[in-house]
């Protein structure tokens, strides 16, 4: 059951407080005495990412990161959006809060996942925000609240509480209503962002207006169909390929997450290696990581899980989302309003027969020929657009 009772997930009072991210140099000089002491592996044989992180691409990123990335530049970037601190739960929240250009912007709230942050959405945020910049109109623009999933990096404190991802959907619910005032707000999310759409969409329905999503929360056990459909069919498939293939990375922060964590809080080659090996996966970039997102884009993405240490707590929705009940289910089903995006790199893309067994108010659906996971880095201009047109229509 949902945690939203939970009389421990509640604000303390405190108003919010602005949020400067200021690196100490100690700790970039320490990053790249790491980088230039990289122990590599040798090369598998075979193709070079097919088991894994390509050794030649690694060492090639990892020098540009020691020699020529410049955290600053990106870190102006950062705290260009407006950060904030709250806390909730006893645990200090980081959100970005930037306000729309029209004096009555509805809010909506955009959540990241794993192995994500909120940077994700830095380019999407300038076009909801000021649509006038980009062609729009400001009538139509969004106050955007963009939050760190609790636990992850710069709302993560060494020896915190863990949270799995019912708790962190409660956590943002309180934000939005109990600290920020908002009483309904619209929420779009990828990964687990998209879980906690979904959570927001069956357990806090007075809150939330509509939700924007990129990947199904669905559970990965199918129900035997009799007469599965072409599209059915297709999609049992792709899960069994997942499951089988693609799924190792969720098997060890599903169970061992501790264990993990030594290597990769320790060795900056180790967290690049395991973070970019998904962007390259779950995207539509050809094979080519670097030239789709850009070497500063996906650095910066891993930065903050490096400077912060919370690579082990963003293991912890893996863990424990096997331990309590899916997030969904038909008996607890997603009522709000619900647009879906599905694109071709997506993970998995579930046909609608089985989405609105759980999701029983889809009035989008849409499917891309082009795009992948990380939707709001992959083309901010259209997903900007499928927002503002959906959540438009519910205002």
């Amino acid at each position: 059951m949902s945690s939203q009772n939970d009389s421990t997930l509640v604000w303390d009072g405190r108003p919010p407080r602005a949020f400067e991210i200021a690196v100490e140099d100690t700790v970039l000089d320490d990053l790249r005495s790491r980088l230039r002491a990289t122990r590599w592996p040798d090369q598998a044989p075979g193709d070079p990412w097919q088991f894994g992180t390509d050794v030649a691409y690694l060492e090639a990123l990892c020098t540009y990161w020691a020699e020529d990335y410049d955290w600053r530049a990106r870190e102006a970037t950062l705290n260009s959006l407006h950060n904030r601190k709250v806390t909730i739960a006893g645990h200090d929240l980081h959100y970005a809060h930037v306000p729309g250009e029209s004096p009555d912007a509805p809010p909506l709230l955009l959540t990241h996942g794993w192995p994500g942050s909120f940077y994700e959405y830095h380019r999407l945020i300038r076009r909801l925000t000021r649509p006038s910049d980009f062609g729009g109109r400001a009538e139509d623009s969004f106050t955007v609240v963009a939050p760190s999933l609790p636990g992850y990096g710069f709302s993560f404190t060494p020896g915190q509480r863990r949270f799995g991802l019912r708790d962190a959907t409660d956590i943002l619910a309180v934000l939005m209503t109990d600290v920020l005032g908002y009483d309904r707000f619209f929420a779009h999310g990828q990964d687990f962002g998209s879980y906690v759409a979904a959570h927001l969409g069956n357990a806090h329905t007075d809150k939330t207006r509509g939700i924007h999503i990129t990947l199904m929360a669905l559970p990965r056990v199918l129900p035997e169909l009799a007469e599965p459909t072409e599209d059915e069919a297709r999609y049992r498939a792709q899960l069994a390929h997942w499951l089988t293939e693609e799924t190792g990375y969720v098997q060890i922060m599903g169970t061992k997450p501790q264990t993990l964590s030594f290597g990769l809080t320790d060795s900056p080659a180790g967290l690049a290696s395991w973070i970019v090996e998904k962007w390259r996966s779950w995207s539509d970039c050809g094979g080519d990581v670097d030239a789709h997102f850009g070497r500063d884009t996906l650095l910066t993405n891993i930065m903050i899980y490096w400077i912060t240490g919370a690579i082990g707590s963003s293991a912890w929705p893996y863990y424990q989302r096997t331990r309590e009940p899916w997030i969904i289910s038909e008996d607890e089903p997603v009522t709000v309003p619900t647009a879906y995006v599905e694109h071709p790199f997506e993970i998995l893309t579930p046909p609608r027969s089985l989405a609105e067994t759980m999701y029983t108010n889809i009035q989008r659906w849409t499917v891309r020929e082009r795009g992948g996971h990380f939707a709001a880095l992959e083309d901010p201009d259209w997903l900007a657009a499928d927002i503002s047109s959906f959540f438009g229509s519910l205002r």
